[in-house]
């Protein structure tokens, strides 16, 4: 199964507890399914201090992998969520278009 979702995309939630809130990709796990999103999804963790590290024990609060299924791609040319289209240019590369717009997706290849 192919992802729509790349890192670095910015992305709105559709379900859950932070519905309707938007972000940056900033990992992407294929094999579960997963993608971590900036400001959403926080979980608290307790560490413990590690002074090689320099880490700080006590709670923390971090991003947790949200499921790709709960995420829609936001276009950045009409600002709207959307679903992802393929689509197969002149120069025969193949880019992610707006199912809305049909605005190319894929900053790279603008």
């Amino acid at each position: 199964m192919s992802m729509h979702l790349r890192k670095n995309d910015t992305v709105e939630v559709s379900a859950g507890k932070d519905k309707g809130k938007r972000g940056r990709v900033l990992t992407v796990d294929p094999a579960r399914n997963r993608a971590v999103v900036e400001g959403v999804g926080y979980v608290k963790r307790h560490t413990k201090p590690n002074p090689q590290k320099k880490i700080k024990g006590g709670i923390v609060e971090r991003e947790s992998s949200v499921h790709v299924s709960n995420l829609m791609v936001v276009c950045g040319e009409c600002g709207k969520a959307t679903r992802v289209g393929k689509k197969f240019l002149e120069d025969g590369s193949k880019v992610r278009v707006c199912r809305k717009c049909s605005g190319i997706l894929d900053k790279t290849k603008a």
